[in-house]
């Protein structure tokens, strides 16, 4: 059994915008872009018409990937205040039978997977044409007809699905195919357990140069190197009852330099665990991170490391972000709320991130309300013309009144207006922006967002309407 140190931290924050989170502390990603499509069905089980996000960089082009009940949606950003559908592949199955899609590129290609529907199928997408064209070189389901996650791993060549079978694969807890040639998948493994540690799923998991990092749903987690596909060897497990708050292990993923692993359990009221990884098989928990609330029904979802920072979606809570300049012990630092219903207990919120792109842009995916371009304010010059796009909006949260600056656009005229998160348009006016512009709007509590176009910058934030 692995032994575990509890070094609790404890973060004194404010709760002031509609229970999400807001301190001196934390700031609020800009709001860039929004793509969603009105005309497609949500689930029949969570009502989300969205799921996974993934992104691509292609040709000097940057593009989010996006899953919905239908198929997967290919959406430009070369424009990123204007994202634009310009490819779609229908799913092998859609409708609201569908919750889940997962993706993966490698070598030019991306790999589209469902978790449900008789009809769905493995998917491979020639991408390197973008931006003029896409071709699905690969849809059939005799080796994945459905899966939960898919994750590649880029320096061997290995794609692996958790939760997978096909209409000539019996049910598998993890299967491993060999792509070294992209476009034929070659079944070389199927696992369900790993040195009497039994396996009776494994929802996701991270893999890096063969080390997989596995999170196994109510067994716990498990870490193996498949150097020898026939032989894998397993060099660490925690079962359910060798660490605190454990639920349903659903996701994590691993430091850059590997010494730690920021892992969640997709249960209500708990926190994401960092666990201290350097003396496997022996794993050691350094700290509890939360969105910064305490409500009972707050719940992570998919975890990403990226350039000193660990991103989450936290359903409810939105986009979570942690600097890791103590890898030890994150520190909560931005954040945004893609949704403005009421935390309860159930999966509906901020699905997915995707922190990877050149530009610095990061996508998230909300079950009910599509595709959000963020900017945290680190872009490239891909994207230097969104550096300066935030207002500063005060008092935030308000009662319909409150003032916005642009200091460096006084005297000019500009076009304000106002969304609901559903993005429909609910005020709007031309005016000349001074120092200090203030509106007084007639709004019911929520969620909208401010958007200030002049002749030459787009600049948006969002305002936070109380009663």
């Amino acid at each position: 059994m692995n032994k575990y140190h509890i070094m609790k931290s404890f973060y004194a924050l404010c709760f002031l915008i509609i229970t999400q989170i807001a301190t001196a502390q934390v700031q609020e990603a800009s709001l860039v872009g929004r793509w969603f499509n009105e005309e497609l069905p949500g689930s029949f089980a969570y009502d989300n018409v969205y799921n996974e996000i993934w992104g691509l960089y292609v040709n000097d082009t940057e593009y989010a990937i996006l899953g919905s009940t239908a198929g997967t949606h290919f959406i430009d950003l070369s424009d990123p205040f204007n994202p634009e559908e310009t490819f779609f592949v229908e799913g092998g199955a859609i409708g609201g039978q569908i919750i889940h899609r997962d993706y993966h590129d490698h070598k030019g290609y991306l790999y589209a997977v469902a978790d449900e529907g008789s009809t769905s199928t493995l998917q491979i997408i020639d991408i390197s044409n973008l931006p003029d064209a896409i071709e699905v070189v690969y849809d059939a389901n005799d080796l994945v007809r459905r899966t939960h996650n898919l994750f590649i791993d880029q320096e061997t060549d290995k794609l692996y699905t958790g939760i997978s079978q096909g209409t000539t694969n019996q049910f598998s807890p993890l299967r491993v195919f060999d792509i070294s040639n992209p476009v034929d998948p070659v079944e070389i493994g199927s696992y369900n357990t790993f040195d009497n540690f039994p396996i009776g799923q494994v929802h996701d998991l991270f893999v890096r140069n063969d080390t997989a990092y596995m999170n196994c749903g109510p067994q716990g987690f498990a870490v193996a190197y498949f150097g020898d596909m026939d032989n894998p060897i397993t060099l660490a497990t925690l079962a359910s009852t060798d660490y605190e708050q454990s639920g349903y292990n659903h996701s994590g993923w691993l430091s850059d330099d590997g010494d730690y692993y920021y892992m969640a359990d997709e249960t209500w009221g708990t926190d994401i665990k960092v666990m201290d990884m350097r003396s496997m098989p022996d794993i050691f928990f350094t700290d509890f991170i939360d969105a910064g609330n305490d409500n009972e029904y707050s719940i992570p979802h998919n975890q990403i490391v990226y350039d000193n920072k660990l991103y989450s979606s936290y359903y409810y809570d939105g986009l979570v972000v942690w600097d890791l300049d103590d890898p030890s012990q994150p520190n909560l630092s931005w954040h945004y709320p893609t949704t403005d219903y009421e935390h309860r207990q159930n999966y509906e919120g901020a699905w997915g991130v995707y922190p990877f792109l050149p530009s610095g842009l990061v996508l998230v995916s909300d079950m009910q309300y599509g595709l959000f371009v963020l900017n945290l304010g680190e872009l490239s010059s891909v994207g230097d013309h969104i550096k300066t796009q935030s207002i500063s909006v005060s008092p935030n949260p308000n009662n319909g009144t409150f003032s916005f600056e642009m200091d460096e656009f006084i005297g000019q005229d500009g076009t304000v207006s106002i969304y609901n998160i559903q993005g429909e348009l609910l005020h709007n006016e031309t005016k000349l922006l001074s120092t200090k512009n203030q509106l007084q709007l007639s709004l019911i509590k929520g969620s909208y967002v401010l958007k200030i176009e002049t002749k030459d910058r787009t600049f948006q934030s969002m305002i936070f309407i109380m009663d």
